[in-house]
């Protein structure tokens, strides 16, 4: 009796110590039995700082860890182990790999998700019926980006100072803003030439306005009942002074001593003053 006490006792010593054995083998493969981990794959261009069990975070919240990192000739892709078993992330997920400061730091892989929020009673990641085409789910693979670093900072101003260099953007540009400034000198030449020439148009302007207010005159005046009476009145009187000329065959004594024609002269004489008075009225002093 006793003896077969003493083999049991052996029997379940190793078999715990069997069982402890392959719970350490998987402890230590990741495998852990009854666990609600979860893996994703994220696709990296540069993964400069990343290392395995690096962590994983969610709204600066530790989620997982780096599982493994492999170097392909196409990219960098990194295992995530994802420990909270009840996270839902809605589509699209990116993976981000940061530090802690600008000036560098230990790397970070941060999950980033813009899709709307999934409702409470959304399916685990781990389900069978997880909703692959709106929830990240088990085994799933997200873009990786990398975040500015000092480093990335300084490769990507001397990669801009290369192409600049190539390309002669500095002569060019030195170029143009000499274009733009003879262009801008012509413009002004051609504005100050266009003066000159428009102050040689305004006298002619000035007397065109003085011949336009003369017409205008005549016009009125000719409008006027008592411009018209002279003009009559002066024609006969015209009239009949070259009648009387015509009689006396051009004698000027005979016409001086004529009473009636020195009245006649002296009519037409005042017809003339009165119509050109009324055509160019004189200007009143001020």
């Amino acid at each position: 009796m006793r003896r077969s006490v003493r083999d049991a006792i052996v029997g379940f010593t190793i078999l715990g110590g069997l069982a402890g054995f392959a719970a350490t083998g998987l402890w230590m493969r990741g495998i852990r039995l009854g666990s609600s981990d979860w893996r994703l794959t994220a696709n990296f261009n540069d993964a400069a700082g990343l290392a395995e069990r690096s962590p994983v975070t969610y709204r600066g919240i530790l989620v997982g860890s780096v599982r493994s990192i492999k170097v392909t000739s196409s990219a960098v892709v990194a295992e995530l182990e994802i420990t909270k078993g009840d996270l839902r992330l809605p589509l699209p997920v990116t993976a981000t790999i940061g530090s802690a400061s600008l000036l560098g730091g230990d790397a970070q892989v941060a999950l980033m998700s813009r899709g709307k929020p999934l409702p409470q009673n959304a399916p685990l990641p781990k389900a069978a019926n997880c909703q692959a085409k709106v929830q990240l789910c088990n085994g799933a693979t997200v873009v990786g980006r990398e975040t500015s670093s000092l480093a990335t900072v300084t490769d990507t101003l001397q990669e801009l100072l290369t192409q600049a260099k190539a390309e002669n953007l500095i002569p060019n540009a030195a170029a143009s803003i000499e274009q733009i400034d003879a262009t801008a000198k012509s413009f002004e030449d051609l504005t100050v030439q266009l003066q000159a020439e428009l102050s040689k148009v305004d006298p002619v302007l000035r007397n065109l306005q003085a011949a336009t207010a003369h017409a205008n005159n005549i016009v009125a005046s000719l409008d006027n009942p008592e411009t018209l009476s002279s003009l009559r009145q002066t024609a006969a009187n015209a009239a009949e002074l070259t009648a009387k000329l015509d009689a006396v065959g051009g004698d000027v004594e005979t016409l001086t001593s004529d009473p009636a024609f020195m009245d006649g002269l002296r009519n037409v004489t005042i017809g003339l003053g009165a119509l050109f008075s009324e055509v160019y009225p004189a200007k009143m002093n001020p």
